[in-house]
């Protein structure tokens, strides 16, 4: 059974009364008749696991072209061009033969 808190308008009296739910509100304080109200508190519910913050059941985003920010290109300073070498060594070194007489 849940424990509500009470405190009395007239006087400042504040108490705590163990209620049902179906249980009627407590109207009068004991201490001076005064009218009581119900003081709510924050509730210290603690989510444990996966499945209780947005990206824990978000499926990923599909990437569209249509969508996505494209960067401008900025552009490249011109370098000289190397000419290309026309002769390729071999990575492994030629085999010799000798020609046995």
């Amino acid at each position: 059974m849940p424990t509500y808190q009470y405190a009395c308008t007239e006087c400042g009296e504040r108490l705590e009364a163990v209620q049902s739910f179906s249980d009627p509100a407590l109207t009068d304080c004991p201490v001076c008749q005064g009218r009581l109200r119900k003081v709510f508190n924050s509730v210290g519910v603690v989510f444990k696991g996966s499945g209780f913050y947005r990206n824990d059941s978000r499926k990923p985003a599909k990437e569209s072209s249509s969508t996505e920010t494209k960067k401008p290109e900025t552009a490249k300073p011109e370098t000289t061009a190397t000419p290309a070498k026309t002769e390729s060594k071999p990575s492994t070194p030629a085999a010799t033969t000798t020609a046995a007489s």
